[in-house]
């Protein structure tokens, strides 16, 4: 996709929803940072179902602490890997009050050190929590980077390179949050819906569905 193109690309999608956000529940920076290293290999809703009860009983780092991985476990039994969850969740908080005082850190190698986070989790509490221009790459924006031709990669790390590179600076911070939207709703897997999308014209997609 040329220059110009991407710039519209990105203009239209501002047009459509000017303040773009997570579809996660949180209330401060820490429990979005939990409900991101839960939606691993679950969706958005499910995670919500789950931590509105979990947020409710463990708000904090100390009462997650508190709650225990068993504890932990229980409120999340509903989520893939859920045990493996509750121990990084537990873990990730007791790090959080011995090493940051009970704040999540505003550091990418920091966040990245916390048991249960790698790039994409740091990314998306980078972007969304502190407004740094990060690309967090997700199966929905690797799937529509590559189908429309916006930021071609064999995977994610190169994904998240080239838009980093192509996507306009006055677009990146909110980028993030409009493409996993978009890959969410409109440029699905099986089928997208081609019809409904407000960028048809602009994508290099050539297998468009009518």
């Amino acid at each position: 996709m040329k220059r110009p193109a991407i710039r519209e690309f990105f203009r239209r999608l501002a047009e459509a929803n000017p303040n773009p956000t997570t579809e996660l529940e949180y209330g401060t920076p820490f429990q979005l940072l939990v409900a991101v290293v839960l939606s691993a290999q679950a969706t958005d809703k499910g995670v919500n179902l789950a931590t509105r009860r979990l947020f409710s009983d463990a708000p904090t780092p100390e009462a997650m602490l508190a709650l225990g991985e068993e504890g932990v476990a229980a409120h999340i039994r509903t989520i893939g890997l859920y045990r493996n969850k509750a121990k990084n969740v537990v873990a990730l908080s007791r790090q959080l009050l011995e090493r940051h005082g009970g704040e999540v850190p505003h550091s990418r190698e920091a966040l990245e050190a916390l048991p249960g986070v790698g790039r994409k989790t740091a990314n998306v509490v980078l972007n969304t929590v502190f407004g740094d221009p990060v690309m967090a790459v997700d199966t929905h924006i690797f799937r529509l980077a590559n189908r429309t031709g916006l930021a071609p990669g064999k995977n994610v790390n190169e994904v998240e390179q080239a838009l980093l590179r192509r996507v306009p600076k006055d677009y990146l911070k909110d980028a993030h949050h409009w493409l996993i939207l978009h890959g969410r709703y409109v440029c699905t897997a099986r089928k997208p819906r081609c019809a409904e999308c407000i960028v048809r014209d602009l994508c290099e997609f050539p297998d468009k569905t009518a």
